[in-house]
């Protein structure tokens, strides 16, 4: 097995939280020279200028982040209106925050069962949620919720216009949350 593909693995799951040399050395069954050693030829594959990432040190911890050089395209990315469309996984995470905000990242990961960092990523990115302090639990994690954008996206003048949470569970039928309230009365 090469370790170097386990490293860059490792760094992909982690996303944002990165992860420390200490959490890599115990992850991966390797000493501390083992992982630095290996750190640093993962970073210099990356620094070929047909690479997209590089590998970052960043507080205590180690992340695969973007190139700053690439900046512009991720913009155009983010604002294009091409890619502007919500998966379902987001709508879900959207939905979440919204009825249970403020909200930390792992809350809603707990509430999903999957891991969610690069959704609440372009989430922040799209303007529909913000950072809405930290939380008082260990580490103090990120506070979450929506914003106006949120509300603009989805035609509802406050968060109270989303259908009441004990409305849609005790229903017994599947509803579109964010557009059942719009649905044409046909009387």
């Amino acid at each position: 097995m090469k370790l170097l593909g386990v490293l860059e693995g490792i760094l992909f799951v982690v996303g944002d939280e990165g992860i420390t040399l200490n959490a890599l050395c115990e992850i991966m069954n390797i000493n501390e020279t083992e992982a630095k050693s290996l750190l640093k030829d993962l970073r210099e594959s990356y620094e070929n200028d047909d690479r997209g990432l590089r590998v970052t040190f960043l507080g205590d911890t180690f992340k695969l982040t973007t190139k700053k050089e690439h900046k512009e395209y991720y913009q155009k990315l983010v604002e294009n209106p091409e890619t502007n469309t919500l998966s379902n996984a987001a709508l879900e995470t959207l939905a979440i925050i919204a009825y249970n905000a403020p909200i930390t990242r792992l809350e809603i990961e707990e509430l999903r069962g999957v891991t969610c960092s690069n959704i609440i990523r372009k989430l922040v990115a799209k303007g529909l949620i913000k950072e809405d302090g930290k939380s008082n639990l260990p580490g103090r994690p990120n506070l979450y919720r929506t914003t106006r954008e949120f509300l603009d996206y989805f035609g509802l003048a406050t968060i109270n216009d989303l259908p009441k949470f004990d409305d849609i569970t005790n229903s017994g039928e599947e509803i579109d949350l964010f557009t059942s309230i719009y649905k044409e009365n046909n009387e």
